[in-house]
C-alpha cells in the first residue's frame, strides 16, 4: 500500500531548516513513498526561490507545490522552468510560466498532483477550480494510477464542497494556505482522504508564522508594517495518507505534528 506523507506550508528558514532536518528521517519512520510539501512561504516568509527549492528537494522531498505567492520571489518567474519537481496552480493563467501538474512515480505507484486556488478572498487571478479538477483529471487519466489534489484557498467552505465534488475520483483533497491545522481529517464516502487545512512547517510561537507581536499592533492601529518571520516553537505539521493498491483509494489519513526538540 503506497504511502503519501503531504507537508503543511513551510514557512521562511525556521520552517525549512525543520523540515530539512527531519524529513529523512520521517519517510523511514512513517514508511512514507512519495513526499509532497507546499513551499510557497519558504522564501523569508513570501514565495520560493530555486536555491530553495533545490535544497528542499534534496532533503528527500520528492514534489514542491505552490500556492498564492508562487511569483512573490524576483525572477522566479524564469527559475520554475528548471524546476521538474515544483508545479504552480494549475488554475493560473495557461501564459503563466511552469509546470501545472507533475507526476510522480516510486516503486512502479504513479501519483498525479496539482493545486488548485481558491476564489473566495484571494487575490491572485485564476480560473474555476472545480472545473479546472475536471480538466485536469481528464487530462492524466491513463498516466497515473491516484490523483492527488491541493486545495489552496482561504474559505473552508470552498476546500470542503472541493472534497465533497471530486470525492472517489482522487486520492485526497488536501487544504493548505490558512497555516492551522485542522481536526477534520477524514474518508469521505468515496474513499478519497480529506483535510481542510494541513497546517505549517514553521514558528507557531507566532501569527501564521510571523512574529505575533509586530501583527497585533497592525491590528490595534491598522497601520502597514513588516511582518517578519518568527522563530518560536518550530513545529512540522503534516498528513499521512495510505491508498490501497488494489482500488486506488484511501484507506487511512492521519495527521502528524512534530515539535522541535520533543520525540
Amino acid at each position: 500500500m503506497p504511502n503519501l506523507l503531504f507537508l503543511g506550508d513551510i514557512v521562511g528558514r525556521p520552517g525549512r531548516s525543520f523540515v530539512k532536518e527531519r524529513v529523512a528521517g520521517l519517510r523511514e519512520e512513517l514508511r512514507a513513498d512519495i513526499v509532497i510539501a507546499n513551499a510557497e512561504n519558504a522564501a523569508g516568509g513570501a514565495g520560493i526561490t530555486k536555491k530553495i527549492a533545490d535544497e528542499l528537494l534534496a532533503a528527500g522531498i520528492d514534489a514542491i507545490t505552490l500556492g498564492d505567492h508562487v511569483w512573490d520571489q524576483k525572477n522566479f518567474e524564469n527559475e520554475i522552468k528548471e524546476l521538474e519537481c515544483v508545479c504552480r496552480p494549475a488554475n493560473l493563467p495557461e501564459i503563466n510560466p511552469g509546470r501545472s501538474h507533475l507526476i510522480v512515480e516510486k516503486n512502479g505507484f504513479r501519483l498525479g498532483l496539482f493545486t488548485v486556488l481558491g476564489r473566495n478572498y484571494l487575490t491572485l487571478k485564476s480560473a474555476c477550480p472545480f472545473q479546472t479538477a475536471d480538466a485536469k483529471l481528464e487530462e492524466l487519466r491513463g498516466q497515473c494510477d491516484a490523483v492527488f489534489v491541493e486545495a489552496h484557498m482561504e474559505a473552508t467552505s470552498e476546500k470542503i464542497a472541493l472534497g465533497w465534488h471530486l470525492d472517489g475520483r482522487v486520492c485526497a483533497v488536501i487544504g493548505t494556505h490558512t497555516h492551522v491545522a485542522t481536526a477534520d481529517d477524514r474518508v469521505l464516502p468515496g474513499g478519497t482522504a480529506y483535510l481542510s487545512d494541513a497546517g505549517m512547517c514553521g514558528p507557531h510561537d507566532s501569527v501564521l508564522g510571523r512574529d505575533k507581536q509586530q501583527v497585533i499592533a497592525s491590528f490595534l492601529d491598522g497601520m502597514k508594517r513588516r511582518f517578519p518571520v518568527a522563530d518560536g516553537d518550530v513545529r512540522i505539521n503534516a498528513c499521512l495518507i495510505r491508498i490501497d493498491a488494489k482500488t486506488m483509494q484511501t484507506s487511512f489519513i492521519k495527521k502528524i505534528n512534530i515539535e522541535k526538540g520533543v520525540e
